[in-house]
């Protein structure tokens, strides 16, 4: 197991890493709307989607890895309401290439979050 580890995403805010990689596989942790610096984006479902994505193309690269190479995302919303802004969004991010999903309406989200994402990508 090799942890991942960029000053382009946001420190883990707890015990784990920002990712791992594991037999040609990285996984990603749950990647929220934190700038680099570890300070919340607020505003609205689409900042904080974008920013989760740059959070996540930072932690990718660092892998070796790409949006191009995910396998599978876990998406964690705080509002299903949000689904469709949140959808067009991810749509752009991945363009032709489509991974796996699961998408799940959630209570509650570190640091009051209004989207979580993590990744399965293979590494090349």
């Amino acid at each position: 197991m090799k942890p991942v580890s960029t000053t382009n995403a946001p420190a883990a805010i707890g015990p784990y890493v920002q990712g791992m990689i594991v037999n040609g596989l990285f996984y990603s942790s749950g990647q929220i709307p934190l700038n680099p610096e570890g300070v919340m984006v607020e505003g609205s479902i689409e900042e904080q989607t974008h920013q989760v994505f740059a959070n996540l193309k930072a932690v990718l690269e660092e892998a070796g890895s790409s949006l191009s190479q995910v396998v599978k995302t876990t998406v964690f919303i705080k509002d299903m309401n949000d689904f469709v802004v949140l959808n067009e969004i991810y749509a752009k991010h991945f363009g032709d290439h489509k991974p796996a999903r699961s998408t799940v309406e959630v209570a509650r989200l570190p640091k009051d979050a209004k989207v979580e994402i993590e990744v399965i990508a293979v590494v090349s």
